[in-house]
C-alpha cells in the first residue's frame, strides 16, 4: 500500500537521476513537483509522454513546478533516452522501487500473456509546502500533459 495519500506530506526520498543529478525531495520545498511514473525508456508511449512535458516545460516552469520522470531503468539508459530526444527534465532511476513503492506504482500487468510485476504510468503533483496536490492513475498518454497543466493553471 502507498504511503503517500492526498493532501499528506510526502517523505522524502532520494534518487540518482540524469545529468549526475542526486535527486532529494526536500530540495524542492517552494516549487511544484510533477513525478511522472512511466514503464520503460524508449518506448513508444514513454517517448510520447516525455516529449509531451518536454513541449510543455516552459509553461510547467513558469508555474513554479519541476518535472522528473521516474521508471526502474537504470541512469545510463536514462542518460541516453534524455540525449536522443533533448528532454529539458531529469530522469530518475528506481532500480530498487522506493520511489515506486512510496506512490504504489508497480501492478500486475499482462504482457505477452504473462502476468509481470510492472511500473503502471502514473503521474504526481506534489505542491510547494511537500504535500500530495493531485494524481492520475492508469495514463493514458494523449492529452495527459495538458490535463496537468490544467490543474497546475487552476490551483495558482
Amino acid at each position: 500500500m502507498a504511503d503517500v495519500s492526498l493532501g499528506k506530506k510526502v517523505p522524502n526520498f532520494t534518487l540518482a537521476g540524469s545529468s549526475g543529478l542526486q535527486f532529494d525531495l526536500s530540495n524542492f520545498t517552494g516549487k511544484n513537483v510533477v513525478l511522472y511514473f512511466y514503464p520503460k525508456d524508449s518506448t513508444p508511449g514513454c517517448t510520447n509522454e516525455g516529449i509531451d512535458f518536454k513541449d510543455h516545460y516552459e509553461e510547467l516552469q513558469k508555474l513554479n513546478t519541476e518535472i522528473f520522470g521516474i521508471s526502474r531503468d537504470s541512469v545510463k539508459s536514462h542518460e541516453n533516452f534524455k540525449t536522443k530526444y533533448n528532454f529539458p527534465f531529469d530522469l530518475l532511476s528506481d532500480p530498487d522501487e522506493i520511489a515506486c513503492q512510496l506512490f504504489d506504482v508497480i501492478k500486475t500487468k499482462n504482457m505477452y500473456g504473462k502476468q509481470v510485476l510492472g511500473i503502471e504510468r502514473s503521474t504526481f503533483i506534489i505542491d510547494k509546502d511537500g504535500k500530495l496536490m493531485h494524481e492520475w492513475r492508469k495514463v493514458k498518454v494523449d492529452g495527459h500533459v495538458i490535463e496537468v497543466l490544467n490543474h497546475l493553471k487552476n490551483q495558482s
